[in-house]
């Protein structure tokens, strides 16, 4: 029973009549159904699984009929009597293999709402890659033709800025795509972090100055390092990042001066980058951290997966972020990486 406990699937496990042999633990929790009253009960009355039209999915199932080649039931959509759906599929063991009679029938469960969101999840990437890259691969498509066709009649400061329109959708592209690649991998749990030491604050100044050299007043940013601050390995690269989103989060979604703050804590270091504007309301920031949040700013541009992936980074790091009201009002990101040494093995 323990080796069925750890599937992360629902499953039950049935004879060819339809008495319950086994299940395991998310089986229970995805029916509510306790493991001593379902064991030893007949599947139509433990488990009455029914299909958008209202029939019985074990009786429509019957082990005996049909070929007897038949070893696999599509999974497909079920309800039990509260309304809660579930993705049901089936496997029906037989002896011998090839052509013997019903022995068993192993059925996996899943939530339907999980699948759900899932998919919808995946509609809306889609949906949202479309759209980002309609407009810049448009603009290039138009500048291009446009030079190719008429190259001549454009003056050289005209075909400077249309080149320079180009180079900058192009930009936008690739970033786009960076972030596509981010999220699939932190997803599929394939992100790798290559540890180096890191000088957390030389690289928050290395981003402001970034800032700055973009347009921005240089009194709009203040940084700060408290106390002195353990040696720190961790992956440059992924930290810029970590704290170019959050600082260009402030910086274009927040007002007044951008404040970043690093401390040593108990367990390793937090940076906290904190803005003057609206900020976060309580009730939405569980949700800032998903993938498309954009709240409610008209202001707010991008894909909506930038807090998603920063978070995904910090916790490859082994850390946690944070976002709360800050004490100038705004917003406060705040996450915390731990201190300790790569593994080299």
């Amino acid at each position: 029973m323990i080796a069925i406990d750890e599937l992360p699937d629902g499953l039950i496990v049935a004879d060819r009549f339809g008495l319950v042999l086994a299940v395991n633990r998310a089986a229970c929790r995805l029916t509510g159904v306790r493991r001593e009253r379902a064991v030893g009960a007949d599947m139509s009355e433990i488990f009455p699984f029914r299909d958008h039209d209202g029939r019985e999915w074990w009786k429509s199932l019957d082990p005996d009929a049909g070929l007897r080649t038949r070893t696999r039931v599509p999974e497909r959509p079920l309800h039990l009597p509260g309304g809660q759906e579930l993705h049901v599929a089936a496997r029906l063991v037989r002896e011998p293999e090839r052509g013997g009679d019903v022995r068993r029938v192993t059925i996996t469960l899943r939530d339907g709402g999980a699948r759900t969101r899932l998919e919808r999840s995946r509609a809306d990437l889609v949906s949202t890659v479309a759209h980002e890259l309609r407009s810049p691969l448009t603009s290039v498509k138009g500048f291009t033709a446009t030079l190719l066709a008429k190259w001549s009649r454009f003056t050289d400061e005209q075909k400077r800025v249309m080149l320079e329109t180009v180079n900058n959708d192009a930009d936008r592209v690739t970033r786009l795509i960076t972030e596509l690649l981010d999220v699939s991998r932190i997803e599929s749990g394939r992100l790798e972090v290559r540890r180096q030491v890191v000088d957390l604050p030389a690289r928050a100044r290395r981003i402001v100055e970034g800032r700055i050299a973009a347009g921005e007043p240089a009194d709009r940013f203040v940084l700060g390092a408290r106390h002195e601050l353990p040696e720190m390995w961790l992956d440059q690269d992924k930290i810029d990042q970590i704290l170019g989103n959050l600082v260009e989060n402030a910086v274009r979604h927040g007002r007044g001066t951008v404040t970043i703050d690093i401390e040593s804590v108990g367990w390793g270091v937090a940076v906290s980058v904190r803005d003057q504007g609206e900020g976060v309301p309580p009730e939405l920031a569980p949700r800032v951290f998903r993938q498309f949040w954009r709240g409610n700013s008209r202001r707010r541009g991008g894909t909506g997966l930038g807090l998603f992936i920063v978070k995904g980074l910090v916790e490859a790091h082994g850390g946690t972020i944070t976002v709360q009201r800050a004490p100038e009002g705004g917003a406060e990101f705040r996450f915390t990486v731990p201190t300790g040494t790569p593994d080299f093995a």
